[in-house]
């Protein structure tokens, strides 16, 4: 068996910390859709579940306590799925998909001065 490094240890045990709070998100913005959810293909979920991803390597852990889940409505999921297929195109880059995405899932941060 070859010897793993610490530093690729590390960086598994991030990706899948990062997968588990993406999954923990998706779920939580599943359940706030109802039947609602089963308008999303598969290609949508990944496109979704992609945004998050970005968002939560960009993002401080405490921005998800603050996103107010039962204000998410379909057309804002359907936003967020947007965002990440320009992503995943390449038409936009990661700080626009973080920021745009940033902008659905929490309207007021940053609007207090």
């Amino acid at each position: 068996m070859p010897d793993v490094s610490r530093t690729e240890i590390g960086r598994r045990m991030y990706s899948l910390q990062k997968e588990k709070n993406v999954e923990r998100v998706v779920e939580r913005i599943r359940k706030q859709m109802g039947a609602d959810w089963t308008h999303f293909s598969q290609e949508d979920q990944n496109a979704l579940k992609y945004v998050i991803g970005e968002v939560w390597v960009y993002k401080e852990r405490e921005f998800w306590d603050m996103v107010q889940y039962p204000r998410i409505t379909a057309i804002s999921v359907f936003d967020i799925i947007a965002i990440g297929r320009k992503s995943l195109s390449h038409e936009i880059d990661t700080q626009r998909t973080v920021e745009e995405a940033t902008a659905i899932l929490l309207p007021d941060e940053g609007k207090e001065a």
